[in-house]
């Protein structure tokens, strides 16, 4: 072998070897924390259901059911609160992708008549300060009982009935892009034109 190619076989060598150690690792270490990460993420999303909906003694994760839009591109996930048997309201997991910091994913809860109890951010990659707001009392009030079938879903500069967030109308038409989404899966769910 020419020494130009044992000078290049060495590094190679090594590169591979460094590569092959470090993808071991990363492997090793996504193993271990696969489960915490996991569990982490389901209880952020046990919180927000508790937080969106009435009072219930089911386990709303536990009969969970995907659930479409109606126009059947989107499919959510919609948890079941039932107290002494009986729905009383249900969450719906939603999502939109045209918030400022992109991808929105937000906790909806419906009463069985169809109106907003609330809703809880789940992530997003909103500014601190300004579209991070969306997730506090002074705009969330405004969803508790509102209609989505009677009132306008919409932030008022828009025409709709929500005031929108000082400095972060994006965020907040965001926000109810992902309700709206929620309501036409659960209001399709209801029509029973939801085939899942």
């Amino acid at each position: 072998m020419s020494k130009k190619k044992q000078s290049l076989l060495r590094p190679l060598v090594v590169l591979v070897g460094i590569a092959s150690v470090s993808a071991f690792t990363l492997g090793y270490v996504y193993q271990i924390t696969e489960a915490p990460i996991k569990r982490a993420k389901d209880n952020r999303e046990l919180e927000a259901i508790a937080e969106v909906v009435n009072e219930f003694d089911n386990n709303p994760f536990a009969e969970k059911m995907k659930i479409s839009t109606s126009n059947k591109k989107h499919k959510l996930t919609m948890y079941p609160a039932r107290k002494d048997g009986i729905l009383n309201s249900v969450a719906v997991k939603t999502y939109t992708n045209t918030g400022f910091g992109g991808r929105i994913e937000l906790m909806a809860g419906f009463n069985v008549d169809g109106s907003i109890k609330s809703f809880k951010i789940i992530s997003s990659h909103e500014t601190p300060g300004l579209g991070s707001k969306v997730d506090e009392p002074k705009f969330k009030t405004q969803f508790q009982g509102f209609y989505p079938g009677r009132q306008i879903l919409k932030v008022r500069q828009d025409g709709g009935d929500i005031d929108a967030v000082t400095a972060a109308t994006i965020s907040s038409r965001a926000v109810l892009k992902a309700i709206e989404r929620a309501y036409d899966a659960f209001r399709t769910f209801n029509s029973g034109s939801n085939n899942e």
